[in-house]
């Protein structure tokens, strides 16, 4: 996200970028008066984008603010971070890393165990209360909870689909009956809609998070695991991987897919470009489409399977944390307890407000989600055929260290854009991860 966020950016935050991962990560530690700001960085405000879902989503962090000073709360300042989920950009890690970190930040599953195994997230399980802990959903608190202590307060879960263009299906004498099941289907389909100008299937191509995050459900469907979760091992060198790593393979060589994404990754700017028919992405484009094109013609498949294959999808999501050596920890547990972790009406609102309004993502919490229903909100169809039809087969994003992230992302990268063989690259992957959990020290990877 720079000019135009985007999930798809919005998780890219350093798979390559891993100079902190070895380094003992710290905060603030200067002293600083009662009275001045804590810092929340993130990538959403202040912003001036003028894309109407953006500035909503600019708005609902301004207005939290707002809400949490005049009640009287300590200042919080949120700061905008260029270039904060660009995958090249360090400069979170490396605040931490230089005794600079912010108060408040947030970040995804992916990055979750750079930050708590390096000792510097604060344990939120205090700041609240009972009813709603279990108030969230389970598979959106279970990556950030260690030992039944939380860690990490998620804002949304966001589940992946396939988005497919109405008038290219058209301009090619297909209709939605033509729509693939199978991989095999999806990859023919993406042969037929391709064209000089438009790519067919669009699986997303830079090394990053995010990437690893929409490979997941390719190697869940078929069984595979980057590391058991009972034996905490390596899981990278099954069938199932090397046929997830296949299929992306298959895409491109095939013609299917392209090695670069069409229109730098926007994908309702694509989709009324005709630079893309369809794109494996996730729930936040429904409300992209809504604010910025209302009137394109686009659907949502659930994610094909391979035969025998069972349906599953990622959801990802990001979640607010706190520096447990910032400046004032507990004041930042307070405001994020407040925001979007507690039983009051204002946070269920906030809830709804994000969830229903500024994103467009399906909410972390039963409570938002029954206000949602009463809202309105989801009466876009696609967003019900999400809430109704993907989420039930959603698996929340996994937790794993930086090196874990960087293998799998090297094999993916191999074999979609380099034409290595998946085999081999499934097995280098395997050792690798192998190598790194032998003497591996942190928090259960799941």
């Amino acid at each position: 996200m720079t000019t135009s966020l985007s999930r798809r950016d919005a998780l890219r935050v350093g798979v390559l970028g891993t100079a902190a991962a070895g380094l003992g990560l710290a905060g603030c530690s200067s002293g600083s008066s009662a009275s001045s700001p804590l810092q929340f960085w993130q990538q959403y405000a202040p912003a001036t984008q003028t894309e109407p879902n953006l500035v909503a989503q600019n708005d609902w962090f301004l207005d939290a603010v707002a809400r949490w000073q005049q009640a009287g709360g300590r200042p919080i300042e949120p700061v905008f971070i260029p270039a904060y989920t660009d995958p090249t950009n360090t400069r979170l890690a490396t605040a931490f890393a230089s005794n600079a970190g912010p108060d408040l930040f947030l970040i995804s599953p992916g990055d979750f165990l750079r930050y708590y195994n390096g000792g510097v997230l604060e344990d939120l399980t205090p700041y609240l209360d009972d009813d709603v802990v279990e108030d969230y959903y389970p598979e959106a608190l279970a990556t950030r909870t260690i030992d039944g202590r939380i860690y990490g307060l998620p804002m949304e879960q966001e589940p992946l689909a396939i988005f497919y263009d109405v008038a290219a299906l058209e301009d090619a004498g297909l209709s939605e009956a033509d729509l693939p099941s199978t991989w095999e289907d999806m990859l023919e389909l993406g042969r037929r809609l391709t064209t000089g100008q438009r790519a067919g299937l669009v699986l997303d191509t830079t090394p990053s998070y995010y990437q690893n995050f929409t490979f997941y459900p390719w190697m869940w469907q078929g069984g595979g695991e980057v590391v058991d979760p009972g034996t905490q091992r390596s899981g990278f060198a099954s069938d199932a991987v090397v046929q997830a790593l296949q299929l992306y393979s298959d895409s491109v060589s095939t013609g299917a897919a392209p090695r670069t994404l069409p229109a730098a990754g926007d994908v309702v700017g694509a989709f009324r470009n005709g630079f893309a028919a369809m794109w494996q992405t996730g729930v936040w484009q429904v409300e992209a489409f809504a604010q910025n094109a209302p009137d394109h013609e686009y659907g949502v498949l659930t994610l094909p399977t391979p035969p025998g294959g069972e349906a599953v999808t990622s959801l990802g999501g990001w979640a607010f944390v706190v520096n447990s050596k910032g400046r004032d920890p507990e004041a930042a547990a307070q405001f994020t307890a407040a925001t979007i972790g507690s039983m009051s009406q204002e946070s269920i609102d906030a809830g709804v407000q994000w969830n229903g309004v500024g994103k467009g993502n399906i909410p972390a919490r039963r409570s938002v989600t029954e206000a949602i229903g009463d809202t309105g909100a989801f009466e876009n169809p696609w967003l019900q055929y999400f809430r109704d039809e993907v989420l039930p087969g959603g698996r929340g994003e996994p937790r794993y260290p930086p090196p874990v992230l960087k293998a799998v992302s090297n094999a993916i990268q191999a074999v979609q854009l380099a034409g290595a063989d998946p085999v081999e690259q499934a097995e280098t992957a395997h050792r690798a991860i192998e190598s790194y959990l032998v003497t591996y020290e942190g928090a259960e990877l799941r």
